[in-house]
């Protein structure tokens, strides 16, 4: 006789406020990483939008070098204490992607480099075929990951960041630059593009301002 749902406290819903570093940052992360064992990585989640997971999950048979293409296959992650390749949980976050020219040449760079230390660590290397694994072979742990990011980050005078927001700075820079909201959803893995327009609606008032710009260089009548 009474509805039961009128008592109750609805769950509040917190957006998560993105806040990616501007194109002129994201060159100077690229300047001062040049050189580091994780610049590769760096420019990996830059040009492509992968998620840490994502990037370190990645084995040199999913990428070919020669077509310029990078097919996200599995995450890195912890499973009972253990890291594990595990396969993503949506068909949209399994993804072929075309890599640009200078992480190609990257990619090269960091395969010769790969192979040096390889050599140099003998016996101890544990080979398990990954582009981005820790000094003896095996999976890079995350936390070490971000505590050396957090490092280069300062050296840079740069904003506090995770590795994982560089994924939402590639999302900006290319829906900055007018790329679809489609195609960038289809890059970075999101199943809807409800969400992509939502986490990245900061970039869209600009992008309005271009549009309108364009509407009257398309209508205009003086000339």
């Amino acid at each position: 006789m009474r509805n039961p749902f009128v008592a109750t406290q609805p769950v509040r819903v917190f957006r998560f406020e993105v806040r990616p570093l501007a194109p002129e940052q994201a060159r100077t992360l690229l300047r001062v990483a040049e050189g580091d064992r994780d610049e590769p990585l760096y420019r990996v989640a830059l040009a492509l939008g992968l998620r840490l997971g994502e990037g370190l999950g990645l084995r040199w048979e999913d990428v070919d070098l020669d077509t310029g293409t990078l097919g996200v296959r599995f995450a890195l992650q912890r499973i009972d204490g253990t890291l594990r390749l595990k396969a993503p949980k949506s068909e949209k976050s399994r993804r072929t992607l075309t890599m640009p020219a200078s992480l190609v040449a990257a990619l090269h760079t960091h395969r010769v480099r790969q192979l040096e230390e390889r050599l140099a660590t003998g016996d101890r290397w544990k080979e398990a075929g990954f582009i981005f694994p820790n000094t003896s072979g095996k999976p890079s742990e995350p936390s070490n990951v971000l505590k050396r990011f957090k490092r280069l980050l300062v050296v840079g005078g740069l904003p506090a960041q995770r590795v994982h927001d560089l994924r939402h700075c590639a999302a900006s820079l290319l829906l900055a630059q007018g790329i679809p909201p489609r195609v960038v959803m289809d890059m970075i893995g999101h199943s809807q593009i409800a969400t992509t327009l939502d986490l990245y609606s900061h970039v869209m008032p600009a992008a309005h301002r271009e549009a309108a710009e364009l509407m009257d260089r398309i209508l205009a009548t003086d000339g």
